[in-house]
């Protein structure tokens, strides 16, 4: 396990890549013998040096919830990051200065009415816990390099979940629904990207269903002393791949009953 001055050093790097837009090379890499729980106590010390400068934590991401990108990351569960309130943004505009190699992910964002907690947790205590289901467009970020920059080789898991899960930003829209009303694995979405169909999906993409990611993250918290809480917004997980963004960028996001959205990187 990483000593808690590693950890320190670690989250500082990331803390000062993401405000000069300059990234840092895999700490894997560097740490080859870097565990899964390194990557949270770096990720959580970040989140911590966040908050100390005035943020605050209004929710949860849930990441690799396809079984391809779990194979591909060579693991065999999601993984999380925290969700602060400078990442929400409204449909319409959004500064490209805030990220440095923005993707753009098609999920759907649970809001919960009452928090969430135990060991054991099923998919019918989430819908009975949300408050209202609503489109959501997660921008994900890399504060550590995607590819390292001398042997090409991709980050492992230790790294994005060391970089909060590569989450950078939240974009809510379109209609707000009450989850009994919908057959979630059903709601899909079509994302142009500059008028072109980049990308559809179903949300049943999500693990089969989109809460059972929500309720796997709340058990995964219970051992921390932590839970879902009322009122936090919590990210289910991408339905397509990722779409890489930039400046001059036009997407727009149609999730049919659940509404149409659109958003632009300015």
């Amino acid at each position: 396990m990483f000593s808690q001055d590693l950890i320190s050093q670690l989250a500082s790097e990331l803390h000062q890549s993401e405000k000069s837009r300059v990234q840092v090379e895999h700490f894997s890499k560097r740490f080859p013998g870097m565990t899964v729980e390194d990557g949270y106590a770096v990720s959580r010390a970040w989140v911590k040096m966040k908050i100390a400068e005035g943020r605050v934590a209004r929710g949860h991401k849930i990441g690799l919830t396809s079984r391809a990108m779990q194979q591909a990351s060579q693991i065999d569960e999601p993984d999380y990051g925290t969700l602060l309130d400078d990442m929400f943004f409204e449909p319409g505009d959004i500064p490209a200065d805030r990220f440095i190699a923005p993707r753009v992910e098609v999920e759907l964002a649970f809001v919960l009415k009452r928090k969430l907690e135990g060991a054991s947790i099923s998919v019918d205590e989430v819908l009975e816990a949300t408050d209202y289901v609503t489109p959501a467009i997660e921008i994900i970020d890399a504060r550590i390099e995607q590819f390292d920059r001398h042997t090409k080789a991709m980050r492992r898991v230790q790294d994005t979940i060391s970089d909060n899960a590569a989450n950078a930003g939240i974009v809510l829209g379109g209609r707000k629904m009450n989850p009994r009303e919908l057959d979630l694995p059903w709601c899909g979405a079509i994302l142009r990207q500059n008028g072109a169909v980049e990308e559809t999906g179903l949300a049943a993409g999500v693990q089969g269903h989109p809460a059972i990611g929500v309720a796997w993250l709340a058990m995964k918290l219970a051992p921390w002393g932590e839970c879902l809480q009322a009122g936090e917004v919590v990210l289910a997980g991408s339905f397509t791949r990722p779409v890489a963004a930039k400046k001059g960028d036009v997407f727009d996001a149609d999730y049919g009953r659940l509404g149409r959205f659109e958003f632009r990187f300015v």
